[in-house]
Parts: C-alpha cells; sequence; structure tokens
C-alpha cells in the first residue's frame, strides 16, 4: 500500500478514521480474527459520522479504550498498486493520535482477537507497513511536542 500523508484537515470526502495510539508509554496495537499481522486501530467512517467519532468509536472497539484524549495527527492518501482503474483501492483517511488513560474490556462480538502493548513501534509484521513508516514520524513529533509518556 502506497501512501502519502498532508497536514490535518487537507483532504476531504474521508473513508476511513485511524488511530495511533499510546498507553502507559506503549504504542497499542491490535490484530484482527484470523490475521497474523498487526495494525493501529481504525476502521470505516460510517454515514453521517464524522472522522473524529469514528476515530473514537473504532479505538474503543478495538482496544478497548475507555478514557483517553484524541489529538488530530494528519490527513493521509493511501491505495493499492497496480490497479486497473483510476482510483480503485483508494482511500483518503484521517490520522489521530491517542494518549489512553485507561482500557476496558472489548466489546462483546469484536472482530479484534488481541490488543498488544509495544515498547517500541514494530518495523514488521504490521498490516499497512508501508502506510505506517510515513505516519509514524508525524506520531513521534506529537508524542514529544505534547510530553505524552
Amino acid at each position: 500500500m502506497l501512501g502519502t500523508v498532508y497536514p490535518f484537515g487537507t483532504l476531504k470526502d474521508f473513508r476511513f478514521a485511524s488511530i495511533i495510539a499510546l498507553h502507559n508509554g506503549q504504542w497499542l496495537l491490535c490484530r484482527e480474527r484470523g490475521s497474523a499481522t498487526w495494525e493501529t486501530p481504525g476502521g470505516h467512517i460510517e454515514p453521517g459520522e464524522t472522522p473524529e467519532a469514528a476515530a473514537r468509536r473504532e479505538l474503543y472497539e478495538e482496544t478497548g479504550a475507555v478514557d483517553f484524549d484524541l489529538y488530530p495527527l494528519c490527513d493521509y492518501w493511501a491505495c493499492y498498486e497496480p490497479h486497473e482503474r483510476p482510483l480503485e483501492g483508494w482511500a483518503n483517511g484521517q490520522q489521530f493520535f491517542a494518549h489512553v488513560r485507561r482500557l476496558g474490556p472489548l466489546p462483546e462480538g469484536s472482530e479484534i482477537e488481541e490488543v498488544r502493548h509495544f515498547a517500541a513501534f514494530p518495523r514488521e509484521n504490521l498490516t499497512y507497513p508501508e502506510l505506517e513508516a510515513v505516519i509514524l514520524p508525524w506520531a513521534e513529533a506529537l508524542r514529544m511536542l505534547k510530553g505524552l509518556r
């Protein structure tokens, strides 16, 4: 997946909201049922839902986060290559950063099999490694700016 990041609020027509989350000084990633790879929480924006509302919902649904601060991070454009028709497989998304204070249990029926803390953001075994590679520096910069642990 190819990805490009832009300052928050640059793009429009968002399809996804994603969150890079920090809990107790560690990165919080999840793994969907049947998947062998890790990813940041996130998903489709529902009709009538704002990207921020989708981010809050997805963070809870995929990690059990119940007490957190959510910060706008950046916009992203991502595309699977190759594709046969223009804009096939593309996605505009808004990326958020969450400082999670408290986790609860995953909601009943969650698609998530496992939530794990990582002292260092993993560089391997990720669902979207190319996209995470271009977004992570934005998250690390915000973390430093806000002094978040």
